[in-house]
């Protein structure tokens, strides 16, 4: 069957050097959350950062896409803003659950949802070479 250029597919496989880069990020996220204690590295960079943690952990293992695969990563991003903007936690029942309220977040930002989209150009900018049209 011939290639008709649709560069929507999505393969799985494992590299190396994502998982890397999404290690690496992991950690300076973990430094972040443990000693940095200002008003703009922690709340702004923290979440320019884990949207490319997101970014870099997918893309260890699917071959897809940068574009595609930045705005899916965005889109959870945007979902889980969205989820502290209606407190999901508390509508959910896990307001005492101390691990839930530090993933899904108590309190919506529209900062919050500017540093995502500054991750996923990022992540675009970097894996630029590979977006095929």
């Amino acid at each position: 069957m011939a290639n008709t250029g649709n560069n929507t597919s999505i393969n799985l496989r494992f590299d190396l050097k994502s998982f890397l880069i999404f290690l690496l990020i992991f950690v300076i996220e973990v430094f972040i959350a443990l000693y940095v204690r200002d008003s703009i590295i922690r709340p702004y960079g923290g979440d320019v950062l884990v949207v490319m943690l997101m970014y870099y952990f997918f893309k260890s293992f699917i071959k897809i896409n940068p574009l595609y695969l930045a705005g899916a990563v965005l889109l959870i991003a945007y979902a889980v803003e969205t989820g502290q903007y209606f407190n999901l936690v508390d509508i959910i029942g896990m307001q005492d659950n101390k691990i839930m309220r530090i993933i899904v977040g108590s309190s919506f930002s529209w900062g919050d949802i500017f540093a995502y989209t500054i991750g996923a150009v990022i992540c675009v900018i970097i894996d630029r070479k590979e977006i095929k049209g």
